[in-house]
């Protein structure tokens, strides 16, 4: 019997030894597949300027939104566009992407700032090579970027903390939930919220949480959130997955008269918001952010010098905008 649970486990080793390595070996071999591409698309039409978008993942609709709109600015520009990223969020891989497109020397690079030292380094060596870098999203400002096009993420946060309190009757005792703990936007939104909450009397933040950018996440985290702290009667989200998944927490956890903020434009957030169980959302333009991204390159290929920073409006999404058909305010 001991034999065969031993066989049983060694075998149950094995398999799990294999799929990782399985998965290793699809994202190495998927990669490499992206490059070459790369490689082919420069030696088609030399007269078209080459550029990389690099999302944080590949089919999620935020990403998809910013490659339509650099997809149409690139085409009206005469540029030719190459749109890579991890399937799942993996900052790992997006860093072997950014090393591998620097080595496929494209004209240039769109990417996320994921606040990582040697991230920075890549950068500093795309540069070197002649490669501009646009950080898109989120900045990272420690690296040699030459822009960063995007949401003023700290605005966003104060404009996060003056709805909550405006919407609110007089005091409120708030729970956040942040995408990762890591990334400089979240930061920034999280900063932003902090100053307008710590300055309101009334109102505290009691827990802040990260959601791993994930809708499961969020869930978890915004029942262990409410378990813990049952006087939490708001929670804010700063991730475009976070207000879905918080709603999934809040009604795990058998809270009532929660109210619930999100940000983005999600399909889900929407109806949600519609149908009253999220109050509002804080809306990016990802679709601006490609489209300038890309009009921002036309103008370096033309010899004219980028400012450091340029902002994408936001805006806010209620239920009495939806239901006049408007898209925020």
């Amino acid at each position: 019997m001991l034999n065969r649970k031993w066989s049983f486990g060694l075998i149950v080793l094995v398999l799990i030894f294999g799929y990782v390595l399985l998965r290793f070996f699809s994202s190495t071999v998927r990669i490499d597949d992206l490059v070459r591409q790369m490689e082919q698309s420069n030696t088609e039409d030399t007269s078209l300027k080459h550029v990389v978008l690099i999302a944080q993942e590949l089919d999620n609709p935020f990403w998809r939104e910013m490659q339509q709109g650099a997809d149409e600015a690139a085409a009206k520009l005469g540029m030719k566009m190459d749109y890579m990223g991890p399937i799942r969020i993996n900052p790992p891989e997006q860093m072997k992407l950014l090393e591998k497109s620097i080595a496929a020397r494209p004209d240039a690079i769109l990417v996320q700032g994921i606040n990582d030292p040697d991230y920075d380094l890549l950068i500093g060596k795309a540069i070197d090579q002649g490669i501009p870098v646009i950080t898109v999203d989120a900045d990272e400002p420690g690296s040699r970027r030459l822009a960063y096009v995007g949401t003023d993420n700290r605005e966003a946060g104060v404009r996060m903390g003056k709805l909550v309190v405006k919407d609110a009757d007089g005091s409120g005792r708030i729970g956040v939930m942040i995408g990762s703990e890591l990334a400089d936007n979240q930061r920034l939104r999280l900063e932003g919220f902090r100053s307008i909450i710590s300055a309101t009397p009334g109102f505290e933040i009691v827990d802040v949480r990260s959601s791993n950018i994930s809708r499961i996440g969020a869930a978890k985290q915004a029942e262990a959130m409410l378990k813990e702290h049952g006087s939490i009667d708001i929670i804010v989200g700063f991730s475009a997955l976070d207000a879905a998944g918080i709603l999934e927490g809040v009604e795990a956890a058998r809270k009532e008269a929660v109210q619930i903020y999100g940000f983005d434009d999600l399909e889900t957030t929407r109806k949600s918001i519609s149908q009253g169980e999220v109050m509002a959302s804080i809306v990016q333009q990802p679709r601006e952010m490609g489209s300038q991204s890309i009009r921002l390159l036309d103008q370096l290929f033309k010899g004219k010098k980028l400012s450091a920073h340029h902002f994408i409006d936001i805006y806010i999404l209620d239920r009495e905008h939806i239901k006049s058909g408007g898209s925020g305010r």
